[in-house]
């Protein structure tokens, strides 16, 4: 159950809120619709509610706030807007690699693919699925930790009709097992078609929270829609057979010659245009929207629905019962499509809307010449052979017997939202799906370890290319330019196997170790959805240690890849004598591998920081161009002071002896920190794991 209490958005200047004192609840076993307008407060109030925006008011999930659940993501699916991930990872890699984040056994990806129906797609890149694959992708990403509750913001919208039953019937399917869904949607129709319980927004306010059949018979009302160059003659016409009948009719005028008329039915309105000689244009069976404020008074409207028979003064005070000349310039150029149906019904007080192509065939009434009243009978038995095969079913016409029961069980089963029945009608090769099925749920979950960051931050750098790319670029970079270093000459060993020249601040694999530690956080910043256990990205330990070590074991692999592969160029082209070991080849060594890692690592940690692959790789680049600079002149002005070296100096402060040796260790390490480079590798390194930290505390407190 989903309790949403007082949520208020933090307006910008002076712009009122995009969302209001929203409170709402969505029942267990039932699949709730916010419905709202483009601009109303849907997203908003669900991110409000997911914790992803800042704001008023408070959200229980069976009790609990989000912020106080372990393991979120088990408790909550998600879906906002398009399909979090990657363009060039594999539906399957991607499903693997969210596994790992929430902690389920990978083999359940395989399951979940197999019940959204994309086993046969799963070894694509979710840059070239369609719409409706995309869809069924996310919906398979909400499902993949076996959540309780599923949280989807409009799932529907550019799907087919065929796409959407499948996904709605997922949805009820996973409500009928005892699940909450809350689903967000603009469209009137499609709420009352698939939800049990609907709730109204209307500029960021709730205007009405009602059941489905209520909602339906206060909001969607049966009408049929007229098109005429005689509107005006036509709707007076009409009144004046309301008025001698005694019945509830309405007649409103929609620009130029388009009526729309509730409480009636198309055999009426043709019959009645028949008889005066009215030519009709279109006459069609369509299901009128209200507005978001009709179902704000649930109960009133229902007791005073049918009761008025005024239906001359409701006929003759439409919105613009004057302007008849000039509206008839206008041919009517927004034509409502009336394919989609709710309910053919012919009273007013239908509840159950059901997709219904029109069950009434379209009145062409025959050619207007000079006989406004020729043999009026002719025409009334037109209606009324329409609903009689209904009852006695004649074998002879098959396919007649189901297009009439469509149109007569609406009305039967009004106060019971089996909406859905109706759709075979709109689409017969389709029929109401009774293969659907979520997949298994997951019994056991493993416990969390610290190796569950690990396997998720290895498959999301295995799962694309962009690794392998930068890896070979440095790898051809580096062996280039040490062959062209080697041709120029005066170039030390040391920086002619690293391949590093003067006039560069940092060796091209410390520049590729930078740049993929600054992408480690990438997908995390622009797909939310993929961050550990949150909604947002968290500023936990134990995914900033999994980074680390990843980073940090990528760096020591192109290190070594780079000395190498530029050893052996050098070897091919020059022989044996650029790449003889050198005898400090020890201290060398370390020195080489810490800067491509305090490259890597900083990389990480400025992403992390400002959210931005870019600011990461800036901050690689800015350690021996800005950094650099500023502790020379530290470490010029310190050794200034006194004859003894400052390195020599730090060497001095510590104990003479160390066991195993370990003073030759300690002194290389010195050596290395009293280097301009790696003293501010190392102060830049602190620096940004203090702002990480300093981020994190804010964002708790917060």
């Amino acid at each position: 159950m989903i309790e949403a209490i007082g949520l208020t958005s933090i307006p910008r200047k002076e712009q009122p809120p995009a969302v209001d004192n929203v409170s709402f609840e969505a029942h267990t076993g039932r699949v709730t619709a916010l419905l709202g307008a483009p601009g109303a407060g849907k997203t908003t109030a669900l991110r409000l509610m997911l914790e992803l925006q800042r704001g008023r008011g408070i959200t229980y999930f069976r009790g609990r706030p989000l912020h106080g659940i372990p393991h979120p993501a088990h408790e909550v699916g998600v879906l906002l807007g398009d399909v979090p991930g990657h363009p060039a990872r594999s539906v399957r890699g991607h499903l693997r690699m969210l596994c790992a984040a929430s902690g389920v056994p990978a083999r359940r990806a395989d399951e979940v693919l197999e019940a959204v129906g994309l086993v046969s797609l799963r070894d694509e890149r979710l840059g070239t699925l369609s719409r409706g694959m995309d869809r069924r992708l996310g919906l398979a990403c909400a499902l993949l930790p076996d959540p309780h509750t599923l949280v989807l913001d409009d799932p529907a919208r550019g799907l087919a009709v065929g796409e959407r039953r499948w996904l709605y019937d997922m949805l009820r399917e996973h409500a009928a097992q005892g699940g909450t869904v809350l689903c967000s949607t603009a469209d009137p129709k499609e709420a009352a078609r698939f939800a049990d319980h609907v709730v109204t927004l209307d500029g960021g306010r709730v205007v009405a929270d009602q059941r489905a059949a209520d909602f339906a018979r206060t909001r969607l009302r049966p009408r049929v829609v007229v098109r005429s160059p005689h509107a005006a003659r036509l709707s007076v016409l009409l009144a004046q057979r309301a008025r001698s009948t005694q019945r509830s009719v309405e007649v409103v005028r929609e620009g130029g010659n388009r009526l729309c008329v509730y409480g009636t039915t198309c055999a009426e309105v043709g019959e009645t245009a028949f008889r005066n000689g009215i030519v009709v244009h279109q006459l069609a069976d369509e299901v009128g929207d209200m507005g978001p404020g009709a179902g704000a008074g649930a109960e009133t409207s229902t007791a005073q629905g049918p009761q008025p028979s005024s239906a001359a003064i409701d006929a003759q005070t439409g919105p613009d019962p004057e302007p008849v000349p000039a509206a008839a310039l206008d041919p009517g150029p927004e034509p409502e499509f009336a394919s989609p149906a709710l309910g053919p019904g012919p009273e007013p007080g239908f509840a159950s809307p059901a997709p219904d192509p029109d069950p009434e065939p379209e009145f062409a009434p025959p050619a207007p010449g000079s006989s406004p009243e020729p043999e009026p009978p002719t025409p009334a038995p037109d209606p009324s052979p329409e609903p009689e095969p209904s009852a006695p079913a004649p074998a002879p016409v098959p396919e007649a017997a189901p297009a009439a029961s469509t149109t007569l069980e609406p009305p039967q089963e009004a106060p019971a939202d089996d909406t859905p029945q109706a759709a075979p009608s709109q689409q017969h090769t389709t029929p109401r799906p009774t293969t659907v099925a979520l997949p298994p749920p997951v019994l056991v979950r493993p416990a969390p370890t610290p190796l569950r960051p690990v396997r998720y931050e290895i498959r999301r750098a295995a799962g694309v290319a962009t690794g392998y790319i930068v890896g070979a670029c440095v790898l051809a970079v580096s062996a280039l330019t040490a062959v062209l270093l080697a041709r120029i000459g005066h170039t030390p060993q040391p920086r002619l196997l690293a391949a590093w020249p003067a006039e560069l601040p940092l060796p091209p694999a410390a520049l590729g170790a930078g740049l993929l530690g600054a992408l480690a956080f990438g997908d995390e910043f622009r797909h939310p959805a993929l961050a550990v256990d949150r909604g947002t990205v968290p500023r936990r330990l134990g995914l900033l240690t999994a980074k680390l070590f990843v980073a940090s074991l990528t760096a020591l692999a192109l290190a070594v890849l780079t000395v190498g592969c530029t050893a052996e160029v050098l070897y091919l082209v020059y022989g044996s004598e650029l790449v003889a070991l050198p005898a400090d080849w020890p201290a060398l060594s370390a020195g080489w591998l810490a800067l491509v890692t305090g490259c890597a690592w900083a990389g990480v940690l400025a992403a992390g920081v400002f959210r931005s692959t870019t600011a990461g790789l800036a901050a690689v680049v800015a350690v021996p161009l800005l950094v650099v600079p500023a502790v020379h002149k530290m470490t010029e002005g310190l050794s200034a002071r006194g004859p003894v070296p400052f390195a020599g100096r730090l060497k001095g402060g510590l104990p003479p002896r160390w066991p195993f040796g370990g003073e030759q260790q300690l002194e290389a390490l010195l050596r290395l920190l009293a280097q301009p480079v790696g003293g501010a590798m190392a102060l830049s390194v602190l620096a940004l794991l203090c702002a990480y930290a300093f981020t994190g505390l804010r964002s708790r407190v917060r």
